[in-house]
């Protein structure tokens, strides 16, 4: 049994990109801890920001107990996360304290907009800062080093999956947890023109067809000093 971490950006980021192997993980009776770092305050073309926080914080509440996962909020709005920051680090410091887990699911540094590529900076200098035993934030004690692993950008775009995870059990669940989002299904439709439920179901048929899966989902493991392994996380 594992305790995995997930530190996205924004409430839906989780399901988009790694919802099935987390109910796969939370299967074989693994802790799954989802942290969403912003409030996903400005995510829709008529709900105000105060009013949108609200509805997407419900949102993903909803989402997380239809999968068993406890959610955490990161303190940030949109487009107020930035890396380099001894602040938002140590916010992040502070998440990984607390859960103190096995290994961290986290966005690609490459991925294809500012909030998303701050977190992933944020969480690969967290992970290490949250190790050191005189390094003081809120919460005390320290973190262990573990691996990390990008989930895919969105529709796959300049991500090369190092390893996959066959969904193809979780897909219908994966959506049934997307589709709680439902202020986000309408924005998607309204901002980028797109079926969000469908292009999200498309992506991890196509890397299912990569990996000889129906559906699957790809990610990357951070490859540096310290954060390799011998062991399989991903279920």
């Amino acid at each position: 049994m594992y305790t995995v971490l997930v530190i996205s950006c924004h409430p839906d980021d989780m399901e988009i990109a790694c919802a099935g192997t987390l109910l796969k993980c939370k299967e074989r009776g693994d802790r799954v801890v989802v942290c969403h770092l912003s409030s996903g305050n400005l995510g829709h073309e008529i709900i105000p920001p105060e009013e949108l926080k609200v509805m997407r914080a419900k949102e993903a509440q909803r989402s997380g107990a239809l999968g068993g996962f406890e959610v955490m909020w990161g303190g940030f709005d949109d487009l107020e996360i930035y890396d380099n920051n001894k602040e938002a680090r140590d916010k992040v410091v502070d998440v990984i304290k607390k859960v103190d887990p096995d290994f961290i699911i986290t966005h690609d540094p490459d991925d294809y907009m500012p909030d998303h590529t701050a977190t992933a900076r944020l969480v690969f200098d967290a992970c290490f800062t949250a190790t050191l035993p005189n390094y003081h934030t809120p919460t005390e004690g320290r973190a262990r080093m573990v691996p990390v692993y990008y989930m895919d950008t969105l529709a796959g775009v300049r991500f090369n999956p190092t390893e996959y995870v066959d969904v193809s059990k979780y897909i219908d669940k994966k959506l049934e947890m997307l589709n709680c989002h439902e202020s986000q299904i309408v924005w998607m439709r309204d901002h980028d023109h797109i079926d969000f439920p469908d292009m999200v179901k498309t992506c991890c048929r196509y890397r299912g067809f990569q990996c000889g899966a129906d559906y699957a989902e790809g990610f990357r493991q951070c490859q540096v000093y310290l954060k390799g392994t011998t062991k399989r996380y991903l279920p």
